[in-house]
């Protein structure tokens, strides 16, 4: 059987990825293959790093929270514990979002699970 090489496919496949590894280092934007091998390492990479990217904001916010319960001479967990039980549905974000922006707010919050 015949070698096909592919004709205007393969060009457009090769130009394709050559056009997403622009700026890497080295042959990695050079070179087909180790473009295509940077570029699959990359596309999971990036997946993983919308995994990661949510657990990193829910630290984020934690500290954050932390941070302001400090002058209340509260724990954090203490303070988590106590808005659920007295049923106030605030999630993490919000919370954090309160505690930078609106102190005031937040004080009252913390006044009411106290």
């Amino acid at each position: 059987m015949p070698r096909v090489k592919g004709g205007p496919k393969g060009r457009r496949k090769h130009k394709r990825i050559l056009k997403a590894t622009k700026g890497y280092r080295g042959t990695r934007s050079k070179l087909f293959r180790p473009a295509h091998e940077a570029y699959l390492h990359a596309g999971e990479y990036a997946f993983a790093g919308r995994r990661l990217r949510k657990r990193d904001f829910r630290r984020l916010w934690i500290q954050k929270i932390n941070a302001a319960l400090k002058p209340f001479d509260i724990s954090y967990s203490k303070f988590i514990k106590k808005l659920k039980d007295a049923k106030i549905e605030l999630d993490r974000k919000s919370l954090a979002e309160i505690a930078l922006n609106d102190p005031q707010t937040f004080e009252k919050i913390v006044e009411e699970v106290k």
